[in-house]
């Protein structure tokens, strides 16, 4: 529970449903310290447990834009490098952001795309026309 301040207001949602008992000063002495800690610090432990309480959202994309990325993906095999245009482009058609473009394509030319010999070739060749140039 929180306060209007966004400070903890119990002391079962600062010690996670366990409240320690101590006898006489002790337990006033620590009661006082909680209460100056809370109120510093209240809205911080607010917006931790907010956060740690968030859970990563994990798991497959929607079918329907994975095949959309498999679609593209067919037709591009040679190269499939999409550009900012097509990423644009397939992130408005599958609803999925350009992160998670970008992430697919990755995994997609890691796991299941090995250039032609004759591609690796050409990179080479280009790669190094560059370095080696009689300009």
């Amino acid at each position: 529970m929180c306060d209007d301040e966004g400070g903890v207001s119990s002391d079962e949602d600062i010690s996670g449903g366990e409240v320690e008992g101590q006898e006489g000063q002790g337990k006033s002495e620590d009661r006082g310290l909680k209460d100056r800690l809370l109120r510093r610090f209240g809205s911080h432990i607010s917006s931790l447990k907010l956060e740690f309480s968030k859970k990563k959202k994990k798991g497959k994309l929607p079918r329907e834009a994975r095949q959309t990325l498999l679609e593209w993906w067919n037709v591009h095999y040679k190269w499939p490098y999409p550009t900012e245009a097509d990423k644009l482009a397939l992130a408005e058609s599958t609803g999925l952001d350009q992160k998670q473009i970008n992430n697919w394509f990755i995994n997609q030319r890691k796991r299941h795309w090995k250039p032609s010999e004759s591609m690796q070739f050409a990179v080479m060749d280009n790669l190094s026309g560059q370095f080696f140039s009689e300009d």
